[in-house]
C-alpha cells in the first residue's frame, strides 16, 4: 500500500464531514418521525452512514501508519 496524496486525504476528510452531517440529519429525522416505517428507515440510514464514516476513518488510520513523517517536497 502506498501513502495517499494530500488531495486524497482532503477528499476523505470532506467525505467524513459529509457522513457526519448525514448521521446527524438522519438521527433528527428518526427522532421526529411519527410514521414507524419512516422512523425505522431513518434509523437504518444512521447505521449505514455510521459504518461508512468508520470505513473512511479506518482508511485514514491505515494511511497514518505508512505516511512519511515529513511532507515530501
Amino acid at each position: 500500500m502506498q501513502a495517499m496524496t494530500a488531495k486524497e486525504l482532503e477528499y476523505i476528510a470532506d467525505s467524513m464531514s459529509n457522513e457526519d452531517l448525514l448521521i446527524k440529519q438522519c438521527a433528527v429525522a428518526a427522532a421526529t418521525m411519527t410514521n414507524v416505517q419512516l422512523q425505522q428507515a431513518c434509523s437504518h440510514m444512521v447505521d449505514v452512514h455510521t459504518q461508512q464514516y468508520g470505513t473512511l476513518l479506518n482508511a485514514l488510520q491505515q494511511h497514518q501508519s505508512i505516511a512519511p513523517a515529513q511532507p515530501q517536497s
